[in-house]
């Protein structure tokens, strides 16, 4: 499914639920738009069918920072899938939008050699039993490592003092995994996508505390290289422990 060069420096983004609705999109786009403004030239890569972020692309003004995009829902017999793929050597940040209903093969693939990986998830009792068969998915199917520390949960379209809030925190916070931002249910979102624009890139003060929560997940995201590193650090200390309980555990056998 997903065949795209390993790069050491690349910051390979999964936004993913299987659950249709969620708002991968929304994180996709506006994450990218992120890293545009930065002078990053992100590639988003759509696996949705619906092509939704690819549609946006489509309406983003070309005077705005680019973002590179690859159609990934379409596959054409003139060439290589890999081909069909490729991703620009400069990009840095690849940010991937997961199709709804993957299977356990395309979800190892999505998430092969990825440094980061989201999950969003509305407050309703429908979509925290998706997320919770998603994120048992992620961690016994796709091998993912919670030490890695390269998994979070992203809170979308919340309304908070709602019953529904309160019910989707307690979820998350039993998972052990870390909430990194809650999105406010927001208008703001729906004008920036129909412009092909993203959140940071409307009226400041119509949108500041959703920039907020943006700038929170992108600052989460930047920690990969970081995140990466501790985890080879605790895994080789894990290593030499065992090794050294080892040994003494070895029956030592010597003369009288």
């Amino acid at each position: 499914m997903l065949n795209t060069p390993h790069r050491d420096n690349r910051n390979k983004i999964v936004i993913l639920n299987p659950k249709g609705g969620c708002g991968k999109s929304t994180l996709v786009t506006n994450i990218a738009v992120c890293y545009a403004n930065r002078g990053d030239t992100p590639t988003i890569m759509d696996f949705d069918p619906q092509g939704s972020s690819i549609a946006w692309l489509e309406r983003r003004n070309r005077e705005q920072p680019e973002i590179f995009g690859v159609a990934a829902f379409k596959k054409s017999m003139q060439a290589t899938r890999s081909w069909q793929l490729r991703v620009p050597n400069e990009t840095l940040n690849l940010i991937v939008d997961s199709p709804a209903g993957v299977s356990h093969d395309e979800l190892r693939e999505l998430t092969r050699d990825a440094s980061s990986i989201l999950v969003p998830v509305l407050p309703s009792s429908m979509d925290i039993h998706a997320a919770s068969r998603c994120i048992a998915d992620l961690l016994l199917v796709a091998k993912v490592n919670r030490n890695d520390r390269k998994l979070a949960v992203v809170a979308n379209r919340t309304r908070k003092r709602t019953k529904s809030f309160g019910r989707l925190m307690r979820f998350l916070d039993s998972l052990g995994i870390p909430i990194i931002a809650v999105l406010r249910d927001s208008q703001n979102f729906v004008h920036a996508a129909e412009q092909g624009m993203g959140i940071h890139e409307m009226q400041p003060s119509r949108v500041a505390p959703d920039v907020e929560q943006i700038d929170r997940v992108v600052q989460w995201l930047d920690g990969w290289q970081e995140r990466r590193k501790r985890a080879i650090e605790l895994k080789q200390m894990s290593n030499k422990a065992a090794s050294a309980t080892s040994t003494i555990a070895k029956p030592q056998f010597g003369s009288a």
